[in-house]
C-alpha cells in the first residue's frame, strides 16, 4: 500500500483522546489499529495499512489476564507488525473512553466486554408481537447503556406490523424519560434516513438486543446491501432468526461505525450504580422524603416512593423493576466479592508455598556475632 492509500484513521474514530495515549507507543515504532473482530486470542485489526489479523505476544496468552482486560471490539491497539505481512503483535491497548459491558453468560464470574469506545447505543426492540418488546428488557438494556458511557438511543423496529404504533412509543418513553425513541422498519425503510442521521461521522454506534429483532437487517439497510448475513423471515408474521455469531466492527459509506453485536439469552450486570440511579431518577428523587434513609419501599412506615404508587403517582411495575435491579446487582457484588477473596487466599497459599521453598533449599544461617 502506498502513501496515497492509506486510510485516514479518523474514519475508523481515531481522535485526540487515543493520539495522545499512543504517544508513547509511536516512538516505540509501533502503529495503532482498531480492533473489527475478534475470535478467542485471533484479532482482525484495521489501520492506516487496511485490514491485518493479530495476536496477544506468548506471555499474555500464558498468563491470562482478566477478561475484562483482553482486547475487545472497538478497541484501539498499538500494533507491532511481523515482517512484510499484514499480520502483528498487539503489545498494547489504548485506555477506553467507554465500554459496553455485562457479567459473562454461565456460572463463573467475570467481566465480559461487549464493545469498547461506543458513542451511541442502539438498544433494538421489535413490534413483532412476540417477546422482543417487553419493558423489562428494555429497561434492563438500558441500564447497560447508561453504565458504559454511551448515548443510548431506543429503536423499535418492525414497526409496520405494530398494532398500536402510538401506544408502543409512549410506553418506550415512559421506560426510558428523556433517552430518544425512533420507531423504524427495516423491512419497508421506515426511519432509516433518521437512524442514519444519528451516525455521525467518526462516531462508533452498537446495536443491542434480543435474537431476531433486525439488528443486522437494519445495518444492511444503513449500508446499502447485504453485507451481513441476516437471518430468514416467515411470510406470515415476518419473525427473524438471530444469525449473527460474533461482534464485528463495520465503517458506513457515511463515514460512521456500526458494530454488530449477537443476540443474548442472559444480560447480567456487572456494575450499575449509577446507571440505576440514573435510569429510575423519578424514585431515587421520592426516596429523598422517606422517613428512614435506608427505607427499601417495601412496608416501611412513612415510605415516600410507596404513597406516590398508592396516589396513582408512580406506577407499581416500575418501582417492582427497581427493586428486581437492585436485588440483581447487590448479588452481583457478593460474586465480585467472594471471588476476589478466593483470588486473595489462592494468592496467599502460593506465597507461603514459595516461602517453604526457599526455607527447603537454603540452609539455616549461623550467627556469626560472637557469643552466637
Amino acid at each position: 500500500m502506498t502513501m496515497s492509500d492509506r486510510i485516514d484513521l479518523r474514519r475508523l474514530g481515531w481522535n485526540a483522546h487515543f493520539e495522545a495515549h499512543f504517544a508513547p507507543h509511536r516512538e516505540a515504532a509501533l502503529v495503532p489499529a482498531r480492533v473489527a473482530r475478534e475470535d478467542r486470542e485471533r484479532y482482525v485489526v484495521r489501520g492506516e495499512f487496511g485490514e491485518w489479523t493479530a495476536t496477544l505476544p506468548g506471555r499474555a496468552r500464558l498468563d491470562g489476564p482478566e477478561a475484562g482486560d483482553w482486547p475487545a471490539v472497538g478497541d484501539w491497539v498499538a500494533i507491532e507488525p511481523v515482517g512484510g505481512e499484514a499480520k502483528g503483535i498487539i503489545r498494547a491497548t489504548l485506555p477506553r473512553r467507554t465500554r459496553i459491558a455485562r457479567q459473562a453468560a454461565g456460572a463463573v464470574t467475570r467481566e465480559q466486554v461487549l464493545a469498547a469506545n461506543v458513542d451511541v447505543a442502539f438498544l433494538v426492540s421489535s413490534l413483532d408481537g412476540g417477546r422482543n418488546f417487553h419493558p423489562a428488557t428494555v429497561a434492563r438494556y438500558l441500564l447497560v447503556a447508561y453504565e458504559s458511557g454511551a448515548s443510548p438511543v431506543v429503536l423499535l423496529n418492525k414497526c409496520d406490523l405494530a398494532k398500536d404504533l402510538d401506544a408502543c412509543v409512549a410506553e418506550a418513553e415512559s421506560i426510558a424519560p428523556g433517552v430518544p425513541v425512533l420507531a423504524l422498519s427495516a423491512f419497508d425503510g421506515r426511519g432509516i434516513d433518521e437512524l442514519r442521521a444519528l451516525i455521525r461521522p467518526g462516531e462508533t454506534a452498537a446495536f443491542l438486543g434480543r435474537s431476531g429483532v433486525g439488528k443486522s437487517t437494519l445495518i444492511n439497510r444503513l449500508l446499502g446491501e447485504d453485507a451481513l448475513a441476516a437471518g430468514e423471515v416467515r411470510e406470515d408474521d415476518r419473525r427473524g432468526r438471530h444469525t449473527t455469531t460474533w461482534r464485528e466492527l463495520i465503517v458506513l459509506p457515511e463515514g460512521g461505525i456500526v458494530v454488530d453485536t449477537p443476540g443474548m439469552r442472559e444480560l447480567q450486570f456487572w456494575s450499575g450504580e449509577e446507571a440505576i440511579a440514573a435510569e429510575f431518577a423519578d424514585i431515587e428523587g421520592l426516596s429523598s422524603a422517606c422517613r428512614f434513609r435506608d427505607c427499601g419501599h417495601i412496608s416501611e412506615p412513612g415510605c415516600a416512593v410507596k404513597a406516590a404508587v398508592d396516589a396513582g403517582v408512580l406506577d407499581a411495575g416500575r418501582l417492582e423493576e427497581y427493586q428486581t435491579f437492585l436485588r440483581e446487582l447487590a448479588h452481583q457484588a457478593r460474586r465480585q466479592d467472594n471471588k476476589a477473596r478466593m483470588a486473595e487466599k489462592a494468592a496467599g497459599r502460593q506465597m507461603s508455598s514459595k516461602r517453604k521453598e526457599v526455607k527447603a533449599h537454603n540452609p539455616k544461617r549461623r550467627d556469626e556475632r560472637p557469643g552466637g
